[in-house]
């Protein structure tokens, strides 16, 4: 049995029927070709894109020379107006600041004491859960909102019922219904005094929520300066100074912040969760053996975190069937040469995750569900040179390891309580929009065991 994956185009299409194709799916926009590729080319009148799917290009790309391959302005486009100036959009010493101040608030220590947070979520989660045991659920809806409360509670120390939480949390889903992947800007070198082609309502929800979050962040101002506030992740990047330049985020600034924490830290691990959670459905032989590991978890403490090693496995192989960010894209600064050919200056360089983590020539049965991979040689070289959920080098996603904490405690605390299953007639077809989620939702029967 093999998990649900996007029927590719036909190799050969119009320009305007692939931007038409992309437009309303990112993933079966490609050709099955792209699987195999090493490389491939992409040309529009208005720019060349390359995708690489070749561990050492990607290397040099991202650990290698990241500084010559900033982040594409063309693909932030659709996000500006929720993130801002965030640090998922910038690039140089804007950025290289941004992740002076942010990363020392996810170092190891500080995710032991998010663990309480995590696990409050997890178990109000299962709370919540409870009154619809014996139905048919979407799990997309009930892994963003566990997820939303996390983010919450582990940022500004409230819960999901927290009435600005509340507000953030039901704008955001309308934001993430309404905004592709990517807008008419990414195709066409639109000059930045131009008005972008944002719809009313993303401009309207982007205000909207940017607005909520300004009320949090100058409440916590005020709690910081009497000296009240909850050591959270909010009060550590908020009270850490730049070590260069001695300044810390000012309010914007920290809006912008706070906007990525909750797109990032929401939006990708709902969708990673949902998928995990179908796929247990689908093999529930490795849901019996999570549900069993996840005893463990009678300890309550970050230890026990350090048990749930199936889980790990089979949330790193969800990520790897189902990465949360399909693509990202970088600019060439200067004139390359990739795999024998000419690479102009301001090219876009398209490093996909959804296609290097199932590269035919590279990973061992890459469409198969498969969590014992991880122990195996082609499963360990692969994850060292052909496994990026959460990119690499530099740019590596600040929170990593908190979603590898998150991820697995969550999915161990429902296994726990329930059982999924499969609901005949409801395959989850999997599309891209700000991340990878199911076209028409991921719908499962769940039990209470």
């Amino acid at each position: 049995m093999i998990p649900p994956k996007p029927t590719p185009r036909p190799d050969k299409v119009t320009l305007w029927q692939y931007l038409k194709l992309f437009r309303k799916d990112l993933l079966s926009a490609q050709p099955q070709r792209l699987y195999r590729a090493w490389m491939a080319e992409f040309r529009t009148p208005f720019f060349r894109s390359y995708l690489v799917n070749q561990p050492d290009v990607v290397d040099t790309v991202l650990k290698q020379r990241p500084d010559d391959f900033p982040k594409s302005n063309r693909i932030s486009e659709g996000l500006r107006p929720l993130l801002g100036n965030s640090v998922f959009l910038t690039n140089g010493e804007t950025w290289k600041r941004q992740r002076r101040i942010i990363d020392p608030a996810f170092e190891g220590g500080r995710l032991r004491d998010t663990f309480p947070a995590m696990l409050g979520a997890a178990q109000a989660c299962v709370d919540r859960l409870r009154d619809q045991t014996g139905t048919v659920v979407e799990c997309e809806e009930i892994t963003s909102h566990a997820a939303a409360d996390v983010i919450f509670r582990t940022l500004f120390s409230v819960p999901i019922e927290d009435e600005v939480a509340a507000q953030v949390f039901d704008k955001f889903q309308d934001y993430q219904r309404q905004q592709p992947l990517l807008n008419l800007a990414a195709f066409m070198p639109i000059p930045r005094r131009v008005p972008r082609l944002h719809s009313r309502t993303t401009r309207r929800n982007a205000k909207d929520i940017r607005a909520l979050i300004t009320r949090l962040t100058s409440e916590r101002a005020e709690l910081i300066a009497k000296g009240q506030a909850p050591d959270d992740l909010a009060t550590k990047i908020m009270t850490t100074p730049d070590p260069e330049t001695g300044r810390c985020f000012d309010t914007r600034e920290m809006v912008d912040q706070v906007a990525i924490f909750f797109l990032a830290g929401h939006e990708t691990s709902a969708s990673a969760l949902a998928w995990t959670l179908y796929l247990m459905a689908l093999y529930p032989e490795w849901q019996e053996k999570l549900s069993a590991e996840a005893q463990a978890l009678d300890a309550s403490d970050f230890a026990a975190v350090s048990k749930l090693r199936l889980s790990r496995d089979v949330f790193r192989e969800a990520l790897r069937l189902y990465p949360p960010v399909p693509m990202m894209v970088r600019e060439t600064t200067c004139p390359e040469h990739f795999r024998g050919r000419d690479v102009p200056t301001g090219s876009q360089i398209v490093l996909s995750p959804w296609h290097l983590h199932r590269q035919e020539r590279l990973w061992n049965r890459p469409d198969e569900f498969d969590p014992t991979r991880w122990s195996t040689e082609n499963g360990k070289s692969c994850q060292r040179k052909a496994y990026i959920p959460f990119s690499a080098g530099p740019r590596v996603c600040t929170g990593a390891g908190f979603a590898m904490i998150e991820g697995p405690l969550l999915l161990s605390t429902l296994l726990r309580h329930f059982r999924f299953e499969v609901v005949e007639g409801r395959t989850p077809v999997p599309v891209a929009h700000l991340t990878v989620r199911s076209k028409d939702g991921i719908w499962l029967r769940v039990v209470e065991r």
